[in-house]
C-alpha cells in the first residue's frame, strides 16, 4: 500500500472514529525518547516485518529517528545482519523511556509473549499493542488499538498502515475535517487519475 492509497483510506475513514484512534496511538509511539528505543515484536509464527519497514520509512521521511524500530525476533539466525539479529534479550534490557510495540494477529497472544510483555512493563517500558481484541494483552498494554475481524471497515494490514503513517505525521490540530462531497471528490480524483486541461 503506497502513500496515495493510505491517504485515500484516511479520507474514506474520516467520518469514523478510526482516524482519531490511530492518531492517538501514533502519538504514544512518538513518545519514545531515543533512537533505538522502539522495540517491535510479533508472535513466534508472525514477525511484523512489513510494519517494521513502514515505521523505518516514516522515521526517515519525518526526521523522527525514534520511530525506527528494533525488530525483536524470537530466534534470529546467528549469521543475520546486526539489525536482524536482535533477540528476546533486548526486551530484558528495556527501560523507562523505551517502548515495546506488540503486534498480535491472532485472537490470543501466546503465553511466552505475554511473559515478555509483562517483564518489559515491570522494568518501566511503555507497552503498546495492536491486536484483534486480546483481553490479556490489552490488560498489559498502556495503550492498545484492537480490530475485531469482520466487524470493522478495514483490515489488520490496513490498520498497520494507518498507524505507521500517522506516526510519521504530526496532526496539525484544529483543522476542519473534509465533508462527504470533498472526500468523494478526492476519491474520484484518485481513482480516475489527474484531470487534463482542455
Amino acid at each position: 500500500m503506497d502513500a496515495q492509497h493510505v491517504a485515500l483510506l484516511r479520507e474514506l475513514l474520516a467520518s469514523t472514529p478510526w482516524l482519531e484512534r490511530t492518531e492517538d496511538f501514533a502519538h504514544a509511539l512518538r513518545r519514545t525518547r531515543d533512537p533505538g528505543g522502539l522495540m517491535l515484536i510479533g508472535t513466534p509464527e508472525d514477525e511484523p516485518w512489513h510494519l517494521a519497514a513502514h515505521l523505518d520509512d516514516e522515521a526517515r521521511y519525518s526526521g523522527l529517528s525514534q520511530l525506527a524500530p528494533s525488530l525483536v525476533r524470537w530466534e534470529p539466525p546467528p549469521d543475520a545482519p546486526d539489525h536482524l539479529r536482535i533477540g528476546l534479550d533486548r526486551i530484558a534490557q528495556a527501560r523507562r523511556g523505551e517502548t515495546l510495540f506488540v503486534v498480535n494477529s491472532e485472537e490470543q497472544a501466546p503465553v511466552p509473549l505475554l511473559e515478555r510483555v509483562d517483564d518489559a512493563r515491570r522494568t518501566g517500558a511503555t507497552v503498546l499493542s495492536l491486536d484483534h481484541g486480546d483481553g490479556e494483552l490489552t490488560s498489559l498494554a498502556h495503550e492498545s488499538i484492537s480490530l475485531r475481524p469482520g466487524r470493522e471497515p478495514l483490515t489488520f494490514e490496513g490498520l498497520q498502515h494507518l498507524v505507521s503513517s500517522a506516526a510519521g505525521h504530526e496532526d496539525a490540530g484544529g483543522g476542519r475535517k473534509p465533508g462527504l462531497r470533498e472526500r468523494l471528490s478526492r476519491f474520484l480524483d484518485v481513482v480516475s487519475g489527474p484531470r487534463m486541461p482542455d
